[in-house]
């Protein structure tokens, strides 16, 4: 039964894209599993597993009728779909039944002592904070998570090396983290190591001062797993090039992972040897775009949740809207807010997240754009940035580009022709039209009201 559900689920997902978008089952639907699915008496209940609440929520209140509706129509039998947040730490079939037993404390942790004999102080610690079932996945990041949870959970090599690269703050040290404490936990024979480009050349030059060059290699090479962090650091300097390159051939010669990340992706690493980067470039290389709006609402509804902190969803999409160079930064700000109500006793509430992130918000104050305010809408009513110029008159498009050319009206100095030029060559008199009418609702709609009134403050100074 399981599988004809699972199927099933399928084709919901398949009729689903018609209404809402590819873009909307991917980042909504397809993180959803199924759990057993209770029968009682021929009447099927099916409850879908969401990795954290923030998901479970959202799909609930967005399509949570339309999803029992279509399922319904495939199979009578399914009497109810419901929703849940599934078990970090087991898959879907696992849940309800007996998990195996844990390995005695002791000798894990004398397996894992063994393994490690010198290697954890000789690079970086592995910080267990950092873990896949903590680390939100979205559209900009999922290739690249996929990636590491295979290097980290196959007992094959699939590809070496992992390479992994995106801007600051974007997660890919979370995941080389992640993927050291995963391999440990599963395999605590494997010895793994995990270090820095900048620490390797330290040791590499203490070696050669100390005349223990022999020691070092030994050591670098006796590894299972080598994780290797900011690569890009060793760019002009030959000697520990040289040194990485030895190693990096004597460890994949006898079939020995290798996870390497940097700042860009190998071919743009310059001053580096293009042997070298021709070795990188032999295995998989994986970025991390910049975070989505809909990303970073996943994000801080996960910081929330792991600090047992409410925080209103209109503070959320705030902070989703202004702040979106960096994931770093967006726990900062929210840590900041978390701290500021703490400290004075009250709420968390909107009204005091511009004082508290003044200089926050600052730094990141630009001249604004018609593209700026076309990407802030388009976010936020989930649709693509080029169905606002398109001739789409649904009315899921239409509304949303009437409140984008009222901002552009509102909160840029450009004229009604400039405006409509930006929307597909439309004429002045259709912005004019589209002002007038996101103003009348204003007054009539309590969510239109809200929606512009968000979006307003996200994109003001």
């Amino acid at each position: 039964m399981q599988e004809t559900i699972r199927a099933e689920w399928r084709q919901v997902c398949d009729l689903m894209r018609r209404d809402i978008g590819e873009s909307d089952v991917r980042f909504w639907l397809e993180p959803l599993e199924i759990a057993p699915v209770e029968n009682q008496d021929g009447h099927l209940k099916v409850v879908l597993l969401a990795p954290n609440t923030f998901v479970r929520d959202s799909v609930d209140q967005k399509h949570g009728d339309q999803l029992g509706r279509i399922w319904r129509n495939i199979n009578p039998e399914v009497v109810r779909v419901a929703f849940g947040v599934r078990d970090a730490g087991a898959s879907p079939d696992e849940l309800g039944k007996n998990k195996k037993k844990a390995q005695p404390a002791g000798k894990k942790g004398s397996a894992l002592a063994d393994q490690n004999d010198g290697l954890e102080s000789f690079g970086i610690p592995v910080d267990p904070r950092y873990t896949f079932a903590n680390f939100v996945v979205g559209k900009p990041n999922e290739f690249a998570v996929s990636a590491a949870r295979r290097v980290a959970e196959s007992p094959e090599i699939k590809f070496n090396p992992l390479f992994l690269y995106s801007g600051v703050g974007l997660g890919k040290t979370h995941l080389m983290h992640a993927i050291a404490d995963s391999v440990r936990q599963q395999t605590p024979e494997r010895r793994v190591l995990y270090i820095s480009a900048e620490k390797f050349m330290y040791h590499y030059v203490h070696a050669l001062r100390s005349n223990s060059a022999p020691d070092f290699r030994a050591k670098m090479r006796s590894v299972d797993v080598l994780l290797v962090d900011d690569i890009q650091f060793i760019c002009g300097k030959e000697a520990t090039q040289e040194e990485f390159f030895n190693t990096f051939n004597d460890l994949v010669s006898r079939n020995r992972q290798i996870v390497l990340s940097a700042d860009r992706s190998p071919s743009d690493l310059d001053q580096l040897q293009e042997r070298v980067k021709s070795r990188l470039n032999w295995g998989l290389v994986a970025d991390i775009h910049k975070t989505t709006y809909e990303l970073r609402l996943g994000i801080l509804a996960a910081k929330a949740d792991a600090r047992s902190v409410f925080v209103p969803q209109d503070v959320m999409e705030f902070l989703a809207h202004r702040i979106d160079s960096n994931v770093r930064e967006l726990e900062g700000a929210l840590n900041r807010i978390i701290h500021y109500a703490d400290l004075i006793g009250q709420p968390i509430a909107l009204s005091t997240c511009e004082e508290v992130l003044r200089d926050l918000l600052r730094s990141s104050q630009r001249i604004l754009t018609i593209e700026d305010i076309q990407r802030k809408v388009a976010e936020h009513y989930s649709i693509r940035i080029a169905d606002l110029s398109s001739d789409r008159r649904a009315r899921a498009v239409a509304r949303p580009r009437q409140v984008a050319m009222f901002l552009c009206k509102a909160l840029t100095s450009l004229s009604l022709p400039e405006i409509g030029r930006k929307f597909g060559g439309r004429d002045h008199t259709t912005v004019l039209h589209a002002v007038r009418k996101v103003e009348e609702l204003m007054e009539l709609d309590q969510v239109m009201a809200s929606d512009v009134a968000m979006l307003r403050r996200t994109l003001s100074d």
